[in-house]
């Protein structure tokens, strides 16, 4: 306990071992886009445009559902969020949005076979005005079958 009071004092809470999982990927996802998927979303978000309705079409975000990791309650935090395992075990436990960037190459259309890579790309931490802060960003790279870019995601998150 007091190694760690210390550590949180100094701002040294990023190990060489953990710092080390930069540049680590996630074994890639692969899920085919229907057309019953997309019309769910577009309900669930209340889309109102009616090719996402009709599933014509994914409305943007969709993909993000596409690749949720379907456990079982043990294997949620609880705020009822799935435990990612690209992500190391780090020392600050509470998780906040730091932002989130999506670049599309393309549209989603049933029938797609979509395959998510994700890489932690970086990790650091700062103090903020209420103590310490480490911040972790992971990009998803979505592709379809032929391996063309459909979409790159750069998520932050924060944690104190």
């Amino acid at each position: 306990m007091f190694v760690f009071s210390l550590a949180l004092q100094m701002g040294k809470l990023l190990t060489p071992e953990l710092l080390a999982h930069i540049g680590r990927t996630a074994p890639p996802k692969t899920e085919v886009v229907t057309r019953r998927d997309i019309r769910k979303y577009a309900v669930a978000t209340g889309q109102r445009q009616r090719r996402y309705l009709d599933g014509e079409i994914a409305p943007p975000l969709f993909y993000m559902t596409l690749f949720w990791e379907v456990v079982e309650l043990d294997q949620l935090t609880p705020d009822g969020v799935y435990i990612d395992r690209l992500i190391p075990e780090l020392p600050l436990k509470r998780a906040m949005a730091g932002g989130l960037k999506v670049e599309y190459a393309r549209d989603i259309f049933p029938g797609d076979v979509l395959t998510a890579t994700r890489t932690l790309t970086d990790l650091y931490e700062k103090q903020g005005s209420s103590g310490p802060l480490i911040f972790y960003e992971v990009v998803m790279d979505v592709r379809n079958a032929d391996g063309e870019p459909v979409l790159t995601e750069t998520a932050t998150r924060i944690l104190r």
